[in-house]
């Protein structure tokens, strides 16, 4: 049997209205419009480098640029409408998700404990009641007031003393939550204080959880294989996802599409067949550039998102410098429903300077006259919002397009 075709034109729209990437970066971007932009996109992963601004700053910038840095604590330490846990990396989450949580942290529990005996410094089990009692008696901590006399590491990521992987261990299971962040610090409350007791009592079948995890995910993805589904939050396992999948298919819910590829090639995947009735319909994203952080939703699943723009984009933190093929933290730019280019900028505050490095288009994207113009335009919104008076062009930051991997 043939299957419906999705084309690659088709498929980038319905992709990026998922992701909140398809209309013009306009609105409040604020109280409770901040909290339904974040639960439209179903999470927003927070990091911590910042060359320019934090991940989660500027995946909310760039789908609403007067969004400012400062709109979204209140929402997680005073107004509990978002809370902080994990789906395949730290991220800030509806607060009304909390009760599908209760099945992951129950999973976690388990796949944590074997896993982190083997990962960790012996002596964080025996912390578990220590810190959950001072933390009752006293009040919120950080890791660095609990653990005193702990043998320390060398500050390497996940070297940590038994006390600050015991609070990340019941962080994670669902006995403590984070209550506020301090210079970028979480600090680890009991739930009870920082969850609203209505979310607490509440307690979905697993059944429901995976109808929610599942459909949610392919909502917001547009099209996807039950891997895909899966992934998008890991609150579901590989083969709860298939099985929602074929589900949803002998119901006729879902339809089997082949989604043809950036390169032309079609691949099998899933999506609502209401959705494939008017994907056709979709209007065209708004032409205006965009550049986005490397954790932002249309980039999260890095192979996902080479098969449907053609673009190959690995971030290099960790790699040595020697060996980098572009730059410790490079921007992907996006121009309507294309990824264009990437750009190497740091942001100088203590000389309010955007100090732009390099800038590398795609093949078959140069920089024009009016793509330049679209550029700068971009450029000097970014700097505004890394309070930035200033952009510096480094001598030779036009590059040739970069050759494929």
């Amino acid at each position: 049997m043939t299957l419906p075709l999705l084309s690659n034109a088709v498929a980038r729209r319905l992709f990026l209205a998922g992701a909140g990437l398809a209309t013009a970066p306009t609105g409040a971007a604020s109280g409770t419009a901040l909290a339904s932009l974040v639960e439209s996109l179903g999470f927003v992963q927070v990091d911590s480098i910042q060359t320019v601004a934090r991940a989660h700053h500027m995946i909310l910038f760039a789908r609403r640029q007067s969004y400012r840095a400062d709109a979204l604590a209140p929402l997680i330490e005073r107004k509990r409408l978002l809370w902080e846990h994990w789906t395949h990396d730290a991220s800030v989450l509806p607060i009304a998700l909390y009760p599908h949580w209760r099945h992951r942290f129950a999973r976690d529990a388990d796949r944590l404990h074997r896993n982190w005996r083997k990962w960790f410094r012996e002596g964080y089990e025996a912390q578990f009641d220590t810190i959950l009692r001072r933390i009752e008696a006293d009040g919120p901590v950080k890791s660095s007031e609990v653990g005193e006399g702990e043998a320390r590491g060398k500050g390497g990521w996940w070297d940590w003393h038994p006390s600050k992987t015991a609070l990340e261990w019941l962080w994670r299971t669902g006995a403590l939550a984070i209550t506020r962040r301090e210079g970028f610090q979480k600090v680890y409350d009991l739930s009870e204080r920082v969850i609203p007791a209505p979310l607490r009592a509440a307690t979905p079948s697993l059944t429901q959880t995976i109808d929610w995890a599942c459909g949610g995910a392919l909502d917001r993805l547009g099209f996807a294989t039950p891997g895909e589904i899966a992934a998008f939050w890991h609150a579901v396992r590989p083969e709860e996802a298939r099985a929602w999948c074929d589900a949803g298919v002998a119901a006729g819910d879902l339809v089997e599409v082949a989604v043809q590829g950036g390169d032309g090639a079609p691949r099998r995947a899933l999506m609502r067949a209401k959705v494939l009735a008017r994907a056709a319909n979709l209007p065209a994203p708004p032409a205006r550039l965009r550049i986005l952080s490397p954790f932002d939703p249309a980039l999260r699943d890095r192979a996902r998102t080479e098969r449907l723009f053609a673009f190959h984009y690995r971030i290099e933190v960790f790699v040595p410098e020697a060996q980098r093929r572009f730059g410790y933290y490079v921007f992907p730019v996006l121009e309507g429903a294309q990824l264009v280019a990437r750009i190497d900028m740091r942001a100088d505050r203590a000389r309010g300077v955007l100090a732009i490095r390099a800038y590398w288009p795609e093949p078959g994207t140069p920089l024009t006259k009016a793509r330049l113009a679209r550029l700068n335009a971009e450029l000097a919104r970014m700097a505004a919002f890394a309070d930035c008076t200033r952009i510096d062009f480094a001598p030779g930051w036009q590059r040739e397009p970069p050759q494929r991997p």
